[in-house]
């Protein structure tokens, strides 16, 4: 397969993945549902901290055992459709216990426990995903390619947005998140399928692997102590994650504001408007100006939704007002999403030697999952002091992640 037609393998399965994505976002439409489910700021924490630990958490174990072996390919087959049937198994779970009269709290709590597989399968995914890409992809083309898989996502979002505010509207709660999840799961084997199809491109190198489980840890511990780079880049992240203390309470804030949940799928929408409208900015940037420049941008932009937020929940406005704030907020959101996960993947690729790329993805994956613990952390802070304590919370961790990554220098 040519490098071109990896390419478009690469893009065509990330656009189908985005758009599936979107359609079990979990600031909106995640925690919309645990939200009518349960009524628990705490549950709706937990949403956000359980997809951020499961994405992270299996990535230190996936990339020891990616690193010993001759292929990464499995280890995203097995992710991937695995994640793909937890979301499947979700819509059913919904629409059977809809019909047999199943109480909410027993579909919050089965709800709760299809998300923690879904997001423990899409952990297995980063690495190999990182590997494959980055064997596949030249890093002056990663940008581009990220921000093209981003667009088509996003395009495709759009429709089924769409498609999501006609369901909510017209359909009884909670069949009509039993649809969307199905059309999500639908969109996910996509993306599964097109992945896998490009196959495998050649290491250009034998990757350096550990002796031992135990000594893969101890050469993390050295590649921490010892590379400057590395070890500011997970201090900002620690600080990035933080910042996610707030993301599934957009649509709390929301409701408390006045506007009705029924509205999710407008925020929704805004969201991945804003997604589609940052992506020619973001591909070019991060190829033309580098990853890092990228990275220090979006960690300064990450300041206005927090103050926007604040400010709307500090002084009391009438829902009218609120609606128009919020989806400039949500457009917002889903522009910097877009660009800090391009920003990442790719200051990552770039700052992992060839060699030892699984390892890397692995020991940053980990040592950052313990700050993706706080949103549901944020949930007990809402539960007891109010929804405005997040984004306080969120907007100090901005800073503090845009402070850290000035002081990045990848010449070091």
């Amino acid at each position: 397969m040519t490098p071109r037609r990896r390419f478009w393998h690469v893009a065509g399965a990330g656009t189908a993945f985005q758009a599936g994505s979107a359609a079990v976002d979990s600031a909106t439409v995640m925690s919309a549902l645990v939200y009518q489910l349960t009524g628990s700021a705490v549950a709706v924490g937990a949403v956000s901290t359980i997809l951020r630990l499961g994405w992270l958490l299996p990535q230190l174990f996936v990339g020891y055992f990616a690193g010993r072996g001759a292929s990464s390919m499995p280890f995203y087959v097995v992710g991937a459709f695995g994640r793909t049937a937890a979301i499947a198994m979700l819509a059913i779970a919904l629409w059977v216990g809809a019909k047999l009269g199943g109480t909410y709290a027993a579909l919050g709590t089965v709800t709760l426990v299809l998300w923690v597989l879904y997001a423990f399968l899409s952990g297995i995914v980063g690495v190999p995903y990182n590997d494959i890409v980055a064997r596949s992809v030249p890093s002056e083309r990663r940008s581009r390619m990220l921000s093209i898989r981003f667009f088509g996502g996003g395009i495709v979002a759009l429709l089924v947005a769409a498609l999501a505010d006609k369901l909510f509207r017209t359909l009884d709660f909670p069949i009509s998140y039993s649809a969307v999840l199905g059309i999500a799961a639908s969109l996910m084997l996509v993306s599964s399928f097109i992945f896998t199809a490009m196959g495998e491109p050649e290491q250009a190198m034998p990757t350096k692997a550990a002796t031992s489980f135990t000594a893969y840890l101890r050469e993390g511990a050295v590649t921490f102590r010892d590379d400057p780079v590395f070890r500011r880049f997970v201090f900002a992240q620690w600080c990035g994650g933080a910042v996610l203390i707030a993301a599934p309470f957009f649509i709390v804030a929301a409701n408390r504001l006045g506007v009705g949940l029924e509205n999710v799928a407008l925020l929704l929408g805004a969201q991945t408007v804003g997604a589609l409208a940052g992506n020619p900015l973001w591909g070019w940037w991060g190829d033309s100006r580098g990853k890092l420049s990228l990275m220090r941008g979006i960690a300064v932009a990450r300041m206005a939704p927090q103050i926007a937020l604040l400010v709307l929940l500090l002084i009391p406005v009438p829902p009218e007002a609120a609606m128009p704030v919020l989806l400039v907020v949500f457009f917002v959101l889903g522009a910097l999403a877009n660009g800090l996960t391009i920003a990442v993947i790719g200051l990552l690729m770039e700052i992992s030697p060839d060699d030892r790329r699984p390892a890397y993805s692995g020991y940053f994956n980990a040592l950052t999952a313990p700050a993706f613990v706080l949103p549901l952390v944020g949930g007990l802070a809402v539960a007891s002091l109010g929804t405005w304590i997040v984004f306080a919370t969120a907007l100090a961790a901005a800073i503090g992640q845009a402070t850290f990554l000035v002081r990045i220098d990848v010449r070091e």
